[in-house]
Parts: structure tokens; sequence; C-alpha cells
């Protein structure tokens, strides 16, 4: 059958010698996988599922080059199922159905597990990823999908519901030297056939530029021994200033004057943290006309939004978020104007780290104290049994007092009068700590009688 060919095709997983170095030192079992060790550490439900061959279906949710695609392939190698992989930019409900056809065949004919993979879900409408949904409960297929995107706002409830979602997380520093040092060595399918030598800093160098990409900073290295290549086999060396000559793009115009990728972020977050637009905006075309990737920028900006800005201008998370939105919508070279519109928005609003700051407190608490056990005042209570076990006695509904203010603590008896969020007097911030002085005041007041 044609689908049965184009299902066999898709799972062969071979990688041709011309393919990218990165396509060819893509890991092909758990031992090989560098990184993700919260997904795949000793006794984690994903180890699990896969020494007792029980996968479920699931969502990758993380940056680009951060493994996703490499993961789930590994899965279907180590689980011994077939792996059909495709992109949601490229297909539709015509190509899922030829899948699903092919996945039911294999599994009459072969007794074989179907792994799913879907690349960038996110871009499936309603309707595709319906699609997906009595296969995933039957057990036909097992669905792994993965986004950048939040899957809370790009997948459909009802797929969420039947799928677990796993954050992977950019590869540090030291997890890209680790992958960059193996594909220099590896004979088979890295550059070890060219013999080439590396300045220790030279890897240090390029798994900072990538910023937490496996697949760039492997890309990276391959046009450097490319060029590395074209030398008398004693001298192919790779020092610093050899990369940094090789890497036109991201080194000399992105770095004319010796500042790194990571400099030129940094320089750019401190400009709008200090208020200073002029020098916002220059640092983030230096970027940008240096090659960044421009939804990188976003995301940051989205960040720095809520950490340093806050509450002291909630407008600004807004203006960061709709810049996103508008980059994806015209691209370039139009959408960058949404980006420094953006820049310039942010680096002249009020400034305020207290929501960072009072987060960091939340998290940090609960590091120490566990998860201690909601009073039982503020518990639902939808049955009788919930009801006699005394879940939402006491609770006082702040619709029924004056000014809608009750003092009721919320907090686990263990914290009680403990304070997390401690608003500045910048911008709106100021209005807001204003008003919870006044709520204080007078629920105070209304404790003693008054």
């Amino acid at each position: 059958m044609k689908t049965m060919d184009l299902f066999e095709h898709e799972g062969k997983g071979e990688t041709a010698p011309t393919a990218p170095l990165a396509e060819r030192m893509r890991p092909r079992t758990l031992a090989e996988y560098v990184g993700q060790p919260h997904l795949l550490g000793k006794d984690s439900l994903l180890r699990r599922s896969i020494e007792e061959d029980k996968l479920f279906s699931m969502i990758f949710w993380g940056p680009p080059g951060s493994g996703k695609t490499t993961l789930a392939r590994i899965l279907a190698n180590e689980t011994k199922s077939h792996f059909v992989s495709f992109s949601a930019v490229l297909s539709g409900v015509k190509e899922i159905r030829a899948v699903i056809d092919a996945a039911s065949e294999l599994r009459e004919r072969k007794k074989k597990k179907t792994i799913l993979f879907v690349d960038e879900i996110h871009r499936f409408n309603k309707a595709q990823q319906d699609a997906f949904l009595p296969h995933v409960e039957s057990g036909l297929i097992t669905l792994i999908g993965a986004t950048t995107e939040n899957p809370s706002f790009e997948v459909i409830a009802p797929l969420l519901s039947r799928t677990r979602v796993l954050l992977l997380k950019s590869f540090t520093e030291e997890n890209i030297v680790e992958i960059l040092q193996r594909a220099l060595a590896d004979e088979q399918n890295g550059l070890g056939k060219l013999f080439i030598k590396s300045d220790p800093d030279v890897m240090l160098y390029i798994a900072r530029l990538a910023d937490g990409d496996a697949r760039t900073a492997l890309n990276n290295l391959e046009a450097v021994a490319s060029l590395a290549a074209g030398l008398p086999e004693g001298e192919r060396t790779i020092t610093l200033q050899f990369a940094q000559d090789a890497l036109t793009k991201k080194a000399l115009l992105y770095d004319k004057n010796g500042e790194e990728h990571y400099n030129l972020i940094s320089a750019l977050h401190k400009s709008l943290r200090d208020s200073d637009p002029d020098g916002a905006l220059y640092w983030l075309g230096r970027m940008l006309m240096a090659g960044e990737d421009p939804l990188y920028i976003a995301r940051r900006l989205i960040r720095f939004a809520s950490e340093d800005v806050g509450n002291a201008d909630p407008q600004a998370l807004a203006v960061a978020v709709a810049a996103k939105q508008a980059f994806e919508f015209i691209g370039l070279p139009e959408g960058e104007l949404a980006l420094a519109q953006s820049v310039a928005y942010l680096a002249c609003a009020p400034k305020s780290n207290s929501l960072y700051t009072g987060y960091a407190k939340v998290k940090e608490v609960i590091e120490k104290t566990g998860y201690l056990p909601v009073p039982l005042h503020i518990r639902n209570a939808p049955t009788k049994l919930m009801k006699a076990l005394d879940y939402g006695k006491g609770y006082k509904y702040a619709h029924d007092y004056a000014d809608a203010l009750v003092d009721q603590e919320h907090l686990p008896e263990e914290l009680r009068g403990r304070k997390f969020y401690e608003p500045k007097e910048a911008g709106y911030e100021k209005t807001i700590k204003e008003r919870m002085n006044s709520w204080r005041q007078k629920k105070a007041a209304y404790k003693n009688g008054k």
C-alpha cells in the first residue's frame, strides 16, 4: 500500500553522510543523550516508562535546539516502536489519516506500536488537533508533539487532558561543550576523520554563541571545521581567533568590538533596566542587523516586562506580548519596528522588581517547607463527606462584608502572616501599595470591631 511505503520510509531514521553535522550527530540511544536530567534521571517518570515499555502520549515544550525531535526518536528506538515524523507546517488532516491507516495496519500485521511525532504541533488548528483524539485515546498511536509555544494556549484542552506536558530546558554551556567535543572526535558521524584539534576556549566560545541551542552550536562548529579542513593536516588547530574569523555573521558583524552574544543581550537588558531608550534601541539594532533570531529577542523582552517592570506598569507585559505577535504576523523586515516599539516602551516604563523578588521568595519557601496542606476553611467542599470533614467551614464570603474585605488567612498555618509581594513607590505600584495599606487598616478596624 502507498501509505505503508510512506510509513516505512518515515521510520528508517538513516542519516546520509552529506547531511549537516547536527543531523549526523543526533544521539540514537539514551546513553548518548546529553542534558534534561529532570526528565531522564534515575526513577523519573519518563525513564521508568521507557524501561517498562509503557510510553504515554506527551508534548515536549521547549526552546529551539533543546533536543525535542532527538528525544522523540530515541523513545521510539528504546521501546522498539515504529517512528513516524512529520511537521505541522507541511501536513494536514489528509496526511494524519494516512498515518493512522498505516499505524492500524502495522499493529494488525506486526503487532508493533507506533509513535507519531508532530513537530510544531501548535501550528495545527483545532480540527487538525481533534483528528488525533480518538486514536490517542484508543492507544493506536502514542502521540509526541513538540512545540516552542505554551501548550496551555496553543493545544486544545481535550488533547492536553490526554497527554503529559514535559518541559525541555535549553542546554547548559557544559552540555553544549560536551556535544561539540563529541562531534569533533567522532570519526563515524562527526569530524574525527579531519584530525582537527581545538584550543580549550574555542568550544566554550561556540557554546556561548549558541545560547542553549545545540543545533546552532553544531552548525557553527561545522562552519569553522570546514575552513580548518583546508589547512595542512598538522596545522588544523582551531584557535579562538580562527573561530571568530570563521563565524563571520556571528563573530564579525555581531561582535565587531570584541563583545559576544551574551554580552549584547546583557547590554540590551541593562539599557532597558536603566531606562535608557537610546542605548536599548542601539543594542536591539546591533542584534537584529547581525541576524539574531527576532523571536529570541521578543521572548527576552517579555521576560523583562515581568521581571523588571512588573506592576509598576502592567501595560508593559501587554506591549511586549503584542510586539511578539505582531512580528510573527508581519515578519522581516517590517516586524522589527514592533520590537523597537516594545523596547522603547519598556525602557521608558517605571521599574519595579517586586513581582520578581516576591515570587522568588515563594519558590524558596516552598522548597524549604514542601507542600503544606490547604487550610480547611478555604478548601472546596462539593460533597457531603467533604463538608463533614470541615472542608470550607468558617469561610467568609468577601461580598457579604463592607468593601468586600474580610480578615481571613489564606496561607498554611506554618506560614501565617508571611509577606511575599511588597510593591514599591514606582509607577502604578504606588497605587497598589496605597490600596494594600488601606485594606490592612480596614481589616484591622473590622477585627477590632470599629
